[in-house]
């Protein structure tokens, strides 16, 4: 459960969209901690302030979710946001619900929400290529991908619950700010630009609010596993490509592909991918490959592809040009603490899924690939 502690807030260090590192002295274990604070839910802290900390993640050693986590400035807490009377003007989204510190949004198609004559009969994406991903680190690859041959794609974010609740948490994601029209968060997420109830309503907001060309749809970082087929926050990538098939878009699976991971589970095709595109979307989507993947590496990966291909289209996508896409990014490629040379299979893959997603777009000059099966 929560490991409580208190502290002083000594220095104010980086900050980002949404975010605030602090480096806070502990009150009775002694010793300094870096510290997250999330403005919007508690203020924002300042150098002599008292902080009560959740120092859980931190004592656990994640190596996402390394923080203590500010829960409070308790003797000087923030004003009442404006819209929070008794009257539902600043909505009634209830988010991290029944928790501490659960805040009320309004959503994108609430009665309130300017966008909502946009939405209360939306009920089809038109055909929207969606991009769908496992991890929050495939978000800049494919981000990459599309721009290599779309530079002027309208590219949304649809950031979901498996992760980080907060988008303010990722550093990527602010980096990533001029090149996305904006991000939607759904289901208990929160902070994005629009707020939705569920995946549906946020690709629906993608597609008629934000006027999305092409939509990236994955978790926020920190993704949970326990090691066996089904414990796994990812299996919400299947359950995405349901959404996107009944709302009438064409989903694009941004595979988990990898030779660097120490993991057995993860080495070729995901265990996770395997599960989640196998088992759980019970409706097809195009599976992207990179025509170029080390010849080892292609074979199991195509022998762990063979029988999904019976739902779902596998499609191979050159690469030219991709690596120096990746290598422009605006922001670091990360995954799992590996680097772009360290697991270049892994980030290729989500850039070529972006280049086909920007094809069926319209927006690419590239083939789109030919089907295999």
């Amino acid at each position: 459960m929560v490991r409580w502690r208190s502290g002083t807030v000594t220095a104010v260090r980086r900050s980002w969209r949404g975010a605030v590192e602090l480096e806070v002295a502990l009150a009775d274990a002694g010793g300094t901690v870096r510290a997250l604070a999330y403005p919007e839910l508690v203020g924002r802290p300042e150098p002599g302030d008292r902080v009560l900390l959740n120092v859980g993640a931190l004592v656990m050693g994640l190596g996402t979710g390394g923080y203590a986590l500010v829960v409070a400035i308790p003797d000087r807490l923030p004003a009442d946001p404006p819209g929070s009377g008794d009257t539902r003007d600043g909505g009634h989204l209830v988010k991290a619900r029944y928790t501490p510190l659960q805040p009320i949004l309004l959503g994108v198609d609430e009665e309130a929400s300017p966008h909502r004559a946009a939405l209360v009969d939306a009920d089809d994406l038109d055909g929207l290529p969606v991009v769908t991903a496992d991890l929050h680190s495939a978000l800049p690859a494919v981000l990459a991908g599309i721009r290599a041959d779309a530079p002027g794609a309208r590219v949304a974010y649809v950031l979901t619950d498996g992760g980080a609740l907060p988008a303010w948490f990722s550093r990527t994601l602010d980096g990533l700010r001029d090149e996305l029209v904006g991000t939607v968060t759904v289901g208990q997420a929160f902070g994005g630009d629009l707020e939705a109830t569920n995946v549906y309503t946020g690709l629906l907001a993608a597609r008629h609010v934000l006027a999305a060309d092409v939509v990236v749809v994955a978790q926020g970082p920190g993704n949970l596993g326990t090691g066996t087929r089904w414990g796994f926050s990812g299996v919400g990538v299947g359950e995405t490509v349901n959404a996107v098939a009944t709302l009438g878009g064409r989903a694009v699976g941004s595979l988990r592909i990898s030779d660097a991971d120490a993991r057995t589970r993860h080495r070729g095709l995901s265990h996770h991918s395997v599960t989640a595109y196998g088992r759980v979307a019970l409706a097809g989507a195009d599976l992207v490959v990179p025509a170029a993947l080390p010849a080892e590496l292609a074979g199991a990966v195509e022998e762990a592809l063979a029988p999904l291909a019976a739902r779902h289209r596998i499609v191979r996508v050159p690469v030219d040009g991709l690596d120096e896409a990746l290598r422009a990014s605006p922001v670091p490629l990360s995954t799992m603490g590996r680097g772009l040379d360290a697991d270049h299979a892994y980030f290729l893959t989500a850039a070529a899924a972006g280049r086909h997603a920007a094809t069926l777009a319209g927006g690419s000059a590239a083939p789109a690939g030919s089907a295999a099966r």
